[in-house]
């Protein structure tokens, strides 16, 4: 079974702002087609596509659906397969580093010195801690070939 294919839309060319994720989401869908995907998450696929290409060129929402339609997709295809897309990880744990290791690093930082100004000197901490750990998990990802050919940009 074939996962369906977004209609082409012409108009969209015209809009650089609505144009480029959906052509993004073209290269990813063109990328997971070189997969062999099992039957539900191509089913999936397939329910997102219909979605997506019900909406109208003139949709004033057209950027928010896709987005999310890539979204849904991506988180979909990491939680069922752990099928990622390059710096998928990194990303992540970029956020995740900041907030739970830099902030209360900073914290710790401030209170210990007695000045509340050092918890900025926390951020940047666990902002390289977090970069390492979801560079460590892209590396072993691709290592173990669960990573496509495609960076996300959002």
């Amino acid at each position: 079974m074939t996962f369906k294919k977004l209609i082409h839309r012409p108009a969209l060319m015209d809009n650089p702002k609505i144009h480029q994720p959906y052509a993004q989401l073209q290269n990813y869908l063109a990328e997971l087609d070189k997969k062999n995907l099992p039957e539900n998450i191509i089913v999936f696929l397939n329910q997102q596509i219909d979605a997506l290409n019900t909406k109208p060129d003139t949709d004033e929402k057209l950027l928010k659906h896709i987005k999310s339609a890539q979204s849904n997709m991506v988180s979909q295809l990491e939680k069922e397969l752990k099928l990622v897309p390059l710096h998928y990880y990194r990303n992540t744990w970029m956020v995740l580093g900041m907030a739970s290791f830099g902030i209360p690093l900073g914290m710790l930082f401030g209170l210990s010195l007695g000045n509340m100004a050092f918890l900025s000197i926390g951020l940047p901490i666990g902002l390289a801690i977090g970069l390492a750990v979801g560079a460590g998990m892209d590396k072993k990802a691709m290592d173990e070939g669960r990573q496509l050919d495609i960076e996300i940009k959002h």
